[in-house]
């Protein structure tokens, strides 16, 4: 029967699938183990699962009864104890199931509420895994270990591992008890003596990410590294740490081809090398990549994944995983249909087929009748995938490049592939005229979109940021790229500000930082094209920069609606907090930046708390983003009026602009 193995990603958020667990899941599976994966709240795995084991037993009671279909009263019972789901089952007292259906419905309503999931004899897992990504994600990442270690069998084992256990392992087994592996699991035994699979170099198991609900926003993407390790050691970074031997080439389109035939295909390539310009075979690793199917100009046609999901269940591969994409897929398909008026009886007849087989959501749901809803959609279905048009592929360093290690030969070797964007790392200034050096290279071979992260509330001063973004949006300009920068805020890897994002560098304060992340809220996160664009959002130069760093948050967030208060003559204007920050006396001007760049400043203060010129000063520092969103308030109601003009101002432009390419 082989162990009952549980795979756990803490609920946090993060873009990327945890690389980790799914080769273990690879692991388990070859050696003949029963494998779960989940990310999320352990309450809520706890429910879902006792509500399954619930409805199995209820099958086996009265399999004339479809309790299927009623998943969701019985999952509300379960969770509520509310007598009025219970009745909403509908069991029949007069059926001689009756009895011994409400037993079960009773006893797994009390597996939650009287916690009989802790009992010896309801355990079920004999190996539970635990993955962790960065420091700051402390608190979540103790709380799943210690509710999931419960859970274990008394003669059960659980591995704690990624980078936080890497980075911190005293103080993780201090917060769980639990000793955690530091480092990559590659070498054989390290889970089973005796077994010589080295799980590090296994292929990734991509179906079990379809056993959960959260979507990574990297998806549909092959994922590896092809280097393992770097060359530099960056006192901001943890990778020598967790890889702290270089290699040089790990082969990956074999890797790619066995995950096409195994888990379907995928579009992109996701590399996670950390410093991939440090190989001396970069040339064999890009032989590789355009081998695997990613050179310059390849596409990708989407492939049936409903039939994919399909033929899995009928294989009865990782049931859990493909019960849940087919579900998806259908439903998908559906809404689709209905964006469309023209589709209305086609999408109604594909409603009707999943209302009727139980499929328009996953508790109603049976493997059965996912496979036999597909051949009466399915023409309809393939026809409309092959009108799908290719999409272009796409190459992504994900944790970029380093400038340093550039040469023309390797911006030559690069533009072979589909890379876009190709991330360049910005981090400091002292590399600028190699960063520089390297997109210009980069651009005479074709390659024209970039990306890059800034670090900052390092070693860095404000002005080091302001510089390095100025840099990026000017290079656009002269190199006729698009550059988007993300600036990304340092957090220590070690100490007590790791397990909190409130660190603050020594060249920085908390109004600084605030500030940098109104602007970045308004960008979306980043800043890409158009210098006009920029100077507006960071400033026409370093001192505009200043002025707008120690501006209030919430005009730097409603900037042009406070800026328009001025037409009102309104004092809460930008021009009126302007003319007073400018006017204030050299004594009071420092002492006001010393109160707003304080840490403990958190500008709810009255201006009755201050007196004179601060009193002046500070009336712009109480909490306005709430006058701006309180519906009984002056400031709300100039807000409608200013939202109200911008929509009509714009309506004015498209139709001018329609007007001009008409004449054209």
């Amino acid at each position: 029967m082989g162990r009952n193995i549980l795979l756990i990603e803490p609920n946090y958020k993060n873009k990327f699938p945890p690389i980790a667990l799914m080769k273990l899941a690879t692991y388990f599976k070859t050696v003949g183990d029963n494998v779960v994966f989940y990310k999320g709240e352990i309450k809520d795995f706890i429910l879902e699962r006792a509500v399954e084991k619930c409805i199995n037993k209820l099958n086996t009671v009265a399999p004339h009864i479809k309790w299927r279909s009623k998943h969701e009263a019985i999952a509300a019972y379960i969770k509520t104890r509310k007598i009025c789901h219970l009745e909403a089952i509908g069991i029949d007292n007069d059926e001689e199931y009756a009895g011994i259906a409400l037993g079960w419905l009773i006893f797994y309503k009390d597996y939650i509420w009287k916690k009989y999931y802790l009992r010896e004899e309801e355990k079920e897992w004999d190996w539970i895994g635990v993955t962790t990504l960065f420091t700051f994600y402390f608190d979540i990442t103790v709380k799943t270990i210690n509710e999931v270690k419960l859970l274990l069998r008394s003669t059960g084992h659980i591995m704690v591992g990624g980078v936080l256990a890497t980075l911190q392992p005293n103080e993780l087994k201090a917060a769980t008890g639990i000793t955690p592996v530091v480092g990559l699991l590659n070498k054989p035994g390290m889970i089973d003596e005796g077994n010589e699979l080295i799980i590090d170099t296994l292929p990734l198991d991509y179906s079990i990410l379809e056993e959960i609900d959260y979507r990574y926003d990297m998806s549909n993407a092959y994922y590896g590294s092809m280097t393992k390790g770097c060359v530099r050691h960056c006192a901001f970074c943890a990778v020598p740490k967790i890889e702290p031997e270089y290699q040089q080439f790990i082969p990956m389109s074999e890797r790619i081809k066995l995950v096409k035939e195994k888990y379907g295909e995928q579009r992109n390539l996701l590399l996670m090398d950390n410093n991939v310009l440090a190989s001396e075979k970069f040339e064999d690793i890009i032989n590789d990549i355009i081998k695997a199917g990613f050179g310059k100009g390849s596409t990708y046609e989407e492939p049936n994944r409903l039939k994919f999901a399909v033929d899995q269940l009928k294989e009865g591969s990782n049931k859990r995983a493909y019960l849940k994409m087919a579900q998806r897929e259908y439903v998908a398909y559906l809404n689709s249909l209905k964006r469309n008026k023209n589709n209305e009886a086609l999408s109604y007849k594909v409603y009707s087929v999943l209302y009727d087989f139980g499929l328009l959501a996953l508790g109603t749901c049976t493997i059965e009748n996912a496979i036999e809803a597909y051949p009466l959609i399915a023409e309809e279905y393939e026809h409309r995938l092959k009108l799908r048009r290719p999409k272009q592929r796409v190459v992504d360093f994900n944790q970029g490049v380093d400038a340093r290690l550039f040469t023309e030969k390797k911006a030559e070797l690069l533009s072979k592939i589909c890379v876009s964007p190709l991330r360049v790392a910005f981090d400091s200034l002292s590399v600028k005229d190699e960063y520089i050096q390297a997109l210009t290279w980069s651009r005479q071979y074709g390659i024209r979109n970039f990306s890059n992260y800034l670090l900052y509330n390092f070693n860095d001063r404000p002005d080091d940021l302001y510089e390095r973004l100025e840099i990026n949006v000017k290079l656009c300009t002269k190199l006729d790229a698009n550059i988007y920068s993300f600036p990304m805020k340092y957090h220590p890897l070690y100490g007590n500000n790791s397990h909190d994002r409130d660190f603050i560098g020594k060249h920085w304060n908390r109004k600084y930082i605030r500030s940098v992340r109104a602007v970045l809220n308004s960008t979306k996160g980043s800043i890409g094209r158009g210098e006009s664009y920029f100077y507006k959002a960071f400033g026409c130069d370093k001192n505009a920069f200043h002025l707008l760093l120690d501006m209030p948050d919430t005009y730097i967030i409603y900037r042009y609606f406070f800026e328009w208060l001025k037409e009102k003559r309104h004092p809460m204007s930008t021009y009126n907090w302007e003319q007073t920050y400018n006017n204030l006396s050299p004594a009071t001007k420092e002492e006001f930046l010393h109160i707003i760049h304080d840490s403990t400043f958190t500008a709810v203060h009255s201006k009755e708390y201050y007196s004179g010129e601060l009193a002046e000063i500070m009336k712009f520092y109480v909490n306005l983003r709430d006058a701006v969103q309180n519906p009984d308030g002056e400031l709300f109601k100039l807000k409608q009026e200013y939202d109200m003009l911008s929509s009509v101002h714009a309506r004015r432009a498209i139709a001018m602009q329609n007007k001009r390419e008409n004449i054209d």
